[in-house]
């Protein structure tokens, strides 16, 4: 493949990607040369001659982080993170950084939306600086190239690339030409150069990664960054992943110094749980592989005469309608006229159908102001004709509730028998589970 051509200004050494007559920042004119590059080719080889030696993950030092790409960054891989303003991307990727440049791999910041001053005044308060560890802060996509390149760097961190704008292409930073090229040459530079390459996106007020859908497709992984900025806990979440399994989940807790990984998730969502409140549940989801007890609210009012309401915080909002009408049907149980919110504690979404059969006790519990016994958590998803069905993962989310020393799980009957010694509640319709809780 042909070298890219690169000019470089005599006056004032900026690099350009493009030839004009003057320099575009020192103003100078007939400054810019063309550096010299090497023209190489790809040769074709046997596949089992290919060594996979370099395709081996690297661990970047942050666990929680390398959990979603199966041990670590693989070399020429490019990662695409996103998340709500607030919830700590930038924090995250200075300390996958600041750990991958401790262990020797030399890491390129390239900041478009601070300066460099202020990343370093950010990133000195989570540990110290190495040497390994270089910045540039540039909008430019041409500098930020040639910068990568003649760093020889093993992994490159954009933040972010609607900020960056390549010269050569019309339209302002964050247009959907402007991403498209940027986000094509960075991906040709991991490709052909061989660093690990992370851009941080924005998301639109939906949530979604803003710009082109194409963006999401030209690169490896994909990585949500999900929290409420107003809580501690966050998940990074693969939601595409080439190299292994999607679905893989970090979880991490934001405080004063920075982001901590949570040894023991379960523990930290269960220590503020509500007992002995009618409308409360405990829910087993599973996040990836692993299973996390949380806890489930509900509270449902008078509507006064008005239109009755339903407002979700962290569960599917189309779940509960289907619960509230299967409640109605099947249970006797009459919700209509009354006003009915449900969320998620700790800022989680819980969005499996593995959370209505919690989510339709607890509003069995808040109508009937019955409060569910202590220590029991369930989980199961819930038909239209009022039949439990039973999810995957049972095992480790009976297992987890063990662990944490819960009283009892209530399941679907047709879940699988396994060997434990906590209780288990076995019930085969909606109906049915709500009577054995009234006697648990």
């Amino acid at each position: 493949m042909a070298g890219l051509a690169l000019f470089t200004c005599t006056s004032c050494a900026t690099p350009a990607r493009k030839w004009s007559g003057q320099c575009p920042v020192c103003n100078s004119w007939n400054t810019l040369v063309e550096i010299a590059t090497v023209k190489t080719k790809t040769e074709v080889q046997t596949l089992s001659s290919v060594s996979v030696a370099d395709g081996a993950p690297r661990p970047t030092g942050v666990d929680e982080f390398d959990r979603l790409f199966g041990g670590g960054l693989l070399p020429s891989s490019v990662t695409l993170l996103y998340g709500e303003p607030g919830a700590g991307k930038s924090t995250l990727l200075s300390q996958v950084a600041l750990a991958a440049a401790a262990r020797g791999t030399t890491v390129l910041l390239i900041c478009a939306e601070e300066s460099a001053a202020q990343v370093r005044l950010r990133t000195e308060r989570l540990g110290t600086l190495p040497d390994k560890l270089l910045i540039i802060a540039t909008t430019s996509l041409d500098e930020s190239l040639l910068a990568a390149e003649s760093s020889n760097a093993d992994l490159v961190i954009v933040d972010s690339i609607q900020a960056l704008r390549a010269s050569d292409v019309a339209g302002p930073s964050g247009a959907i030409n402007q991403l498209r090229t940027c986000a094509e040459r960075l991906v040709a530079l991991a490709k052909h150069r061989g660093p690990a390459v992370i851009i941080v996106g924005h998301v639109t007020k939906d949530g979604e990664v803003a710009g082109p859908r194409s963006l999401e497709h030209m690169v490896d992984t994909v990585v949500a960054f999900e929290g409420d900025r107003h809580q501690t806990l966050r998940i990074a979440r693969a939601v595409k992943h080439r190299f292994g399994t999607t679905g893989e989940v970090g979880l991490f807790e934001m405080g004063a110094t920075g982001l901590s990984t949570v040894d023991d998730p379960g523990q930290l969502l269960l220590d503020e749980h509500v007992v002995d409140v009618a409308g409360s549940a405990l829910a087993i989801v599973l996040e990836g592989h692993r299973p996390l007890v949380t806890e489930l609210q509900t509270l449902v009012v008078d509507a006064h005469g008005g239109s009755a309401r339903r407002t979700a915080s962290g569960v599917d909002h189309a779940r509960i309608s289907l619960l509230l009408a299967v409640l109605e049907a099947r249970c006797g149980i009459n919700l209509a006229g009354l006003d009915v919110f449900a969320s998620v504690t700790g800022g989680l979404r819980a969005t499996e159908p593995a959370v209505d059969l919690p989510l339709a006790l607890a509003l069995t519990a808040a109508v009937t102001e019955r409060a569910l016994p202590r220590g029991l958590a369930g989980f199961g998803e819930v038909g239209l004709a009022g039949e439990l069905r039973r999810v995957r993962g049972a095992e480790r989310r009976i297992a987890e509730a063990q662990r944490l020393g819960l009283r009892g799980v209530i399941v679907p009957a047709t879940t699988p028998e396994m060997n434990t010694s906590i209780t288990v509640l076995r019930a085969a319709t909606l109906g049915e589970a709500i009577e054995l809780v009234r006697t648990f």
